[in-house]
């Protein structure tokens, strides 16, 4: 009896590693090829897809606002404060900060729902690029995936400067200069520290906040930033109270 016991078991443990394979050669089979992105701009994401899609299906009038800023004339200022907001650790780990996803996931399942999100620069990067903002685990895998490639494909400033130039910064607004020119109406090189602090503010939610505005988000994530950013010695005491006084 304990010999068709194990045998059984042995029968499902090959079947299961069988179906995993299988499955890790179709996520493999299905990824798109990001070598292409190591010298040439892609003309449009996939959410700049889907956002024009979900305009036409109410009717409202969509256009999409971006414009490419090299690297270099990204301020420092402006990605140290995207650095410490969205992910501090984006020059050190692969792809994955795992400390975080472990606390993530942590707070998930205690709260049975996705609670908290664990995304690195380079995940924000491979779901912009290429998936949906379906929260599922599914598309969870295959953003891993992709991340891997970026990972392995691009130079770290490269993935970075994809990232600032891409990301959604608004209704239609993408990338760091279409936002600058949008809501403040000048160029990245002009922003001053406050305006730099609040476009990074409005990064996790771009649809929902205004960085011209005081709202409550505001008032949060613009002291958080400010606070950050001193603690990281990146701005002085004076510029931090400064800071602080213009988002009460």
């Amino acid at each position: 009896m304990a010999r068709g016991r194990w045998r059984f078991a042995f029968r499902a443990a090959v079947v299961l590693a069988g179906g995993a394979a299988v499955l890790l050669i179709l996520v493999g089979l299905s990824l798109p090829d990001v070598s292409g992105l190591s010298a040439k701009t892609p003309p449009s994401t996939s959410l700049m897809r889907l956002r024009a899609a979900e305009a036409k299906k109410t009717g409202a009038r969509y256009a999409v606002r971006q414009e490419w800023v090299d690297f270099g004339r990204i301020p420092d200022l402006l990605k140290k404060g995207v650095l410490v907001s969205e992910d501090a650790a984006f020059y050190s780990h692969k792809g994955v900060d795992y400390e975080e996803l472990k606390a993530a996931i942590k707070q998930d399942l205690r709260e049975r729902r996705f609670a908290r999100g664990a995304s690195t620069i380079t995940q924000q990067l491979a779901k912009n690029l290429y998936l949906s903002t379906d929260k599922t685990l599914w598309r969870k895998i295959k953003e891993l995936w992709i991340t891997r490639k970026l990972e392995k494909a691009l130079p770290k400033n490269r993935i970075f400067s994809l990232y600032l130039n891409l990301i959604e910064l608004g209704p239609g607004v993408f990338g760091v200069q279409a936002a600058a020119r949008h809501w403040f109406g000048k160029g990245i090189e002009d922003l001053g520290l406050e305006e730099i602090v609040r476009l990074t503010a409005i990064i996790p939610r771009p649809l929902r906040s205004d960085p011209r505005t005081n709202d409550a988000w505001m008032k949060f994530k613009g002291a958080w930033i400010a606070d950050t950013l001193k603690a990281a010695g990146a701005i002085s005491e004076d510029e931090r109270q400064t800071l602080l006084r213009s988002f009460r």
